[in-house]
């Protein structure tokens, strides 16, 4: 009787190890497949534009071939958003608060940053060089470690946008990897934390789809461009918000997942040639009327916000993208995120 029992105890627990075990790859395997790029894809345009911005919310560069990394665009000692100003409590500042900033424009030769403005003399930072000990500043609330750029571009900034000698600093991301958490809001979006980026807001990529701008134009008193909306990527030739339900996104042969939608705030009302908010707080004014998210479990999290473009992680080894190159979306695609109809 013992016997019966002792094997009725094992049959027992082997019962519940082999349940746990097949749970358990169940599990791995759907998030697995989840994960896993698809075998077919549909070709939806063509990649227009190609875009990095070394410093967080100052102007652009344009190139026409760049390297994708975890981190995102690379070109040598230029990489994306890897360079951000704070002010004087390590909070970072951007064209939000301060729209002149856009009007400042980047160059990177070698490893030296220059810096030129509208009245001012151009500063040059040679990256190479920056040294001292990592500290932390904050970017929404999270720490991310930086490395101080020096007294003189931290008082070229400071005279540039607030007409005084101190009050910014700029600062660098020193690592080659991203640290950050995914925020407490996009969280229950896919976003991990190899896609976060150095200092960007939300993942290292952000795509835009120009037949999206140009529908948004038909709706505009004053038109916009992309610049309104600093994609790192702008495709040619998609229908007008079909991006909506891409779920994979692949550029020449570089493979990207969507992870969040692109949640749009007062920043795109900057005119990026001129530094003035737009005096309708257009195109958000506008966006807001027909692409805030209605889905109940999302809207939560996107508030008042509406929806334009897509922020994409790096999901094949590093690669080169360049201008011309076919863009794919994956088979089959995604049910889109429920928008308020036009």
């Amino acid at each position: 009787m013992l016997l019966d029992r002792t094997r009725l105890t094992y049959v027992s627990a082997a019962a519940v190890g082999a349940g746990t075990v097949v749970v358990f790859f169940w599990w791995w395997w759907t998030k697995r497949q989840k994960n896993r790029p698809p075998s077919e894809w549909r070709k939806v345009g063509e990649l227009s534009d190609l875009v990095a911005y070394p410093v967080k919310s100052l102007g652009p560069i344009r190139l026409n071939s760049m390297e994708c990394t975890k981190l995102g665009l690379r070109s040598g000692w230029l990489r994306d958003r890897t360079l951000m100003v704070i002010d004087l409590n390590g909070h970072f500042v951007t064209a939000r608060q301060y729209p002149r900033m856009v009007l400042v424009s980047p160059s990177v030769s070698g490893s030296v940053l220059t810096l030129s403005a509208p009245g001012m003399i151009s500063i040059s930072i040679d990256l190479s060089r920056i040294q001292g000990k990592g500290f932390r500043v904050a970017v929404w609330g999270q720490p991310v470690t930086a490395c101080d750029c020096g007294e003189e571009p931290a008082r070229w900034l400071s005279r540039f946008l607030l007409q005084e000698d101190t009050g910014f600093r700029l600062v660098y991301y020193p690592l080659q990897y991203p640290t950050r958490d995914v925020r407490l809001k996009n969280r229950h979006f896919s976003a991990t934390k190899e896609d976060t980026g150095a200092f960007q807001d939300a993942a290292s990529y952000h795509i835009l789809n120009e037949g999206s701008v140009t529908e948004l134009n038909t709706r505009l008193e004053t038109p916009v461009t992309s610049a309104n909306f600093r994609p790192n990527f702008v495709v040619k030739g998609a229908i007008a918000y079909e991006e909506d339900t891409w779920g994979w996104v692949k550029i020449g042969n570089v493979i990207f997942k969507t992870v969040m939608p692109c949640t749009r705030c007062i920043l795109t009302t900057v005119d990026p040639e001129t530094g003035t908010k737009n005096p309708n707080a257009d195109p958000l004014k506008t966006l807001k009327s027909y692409r805030q998210v209605m889905d109940p479990e999302l809207r939560p999290l996107a508030g008042e916000s509406p929806v334009l473009g897509l922020h994409l992680g790096l999901r094949s080894s590093s690669g080169t993208v360049r201008l011309g190159d076919p863009v794919y979306v994956g088979l089959p695609e995604d049910q889109p995120i429920l928008i308020s109809p036009p």
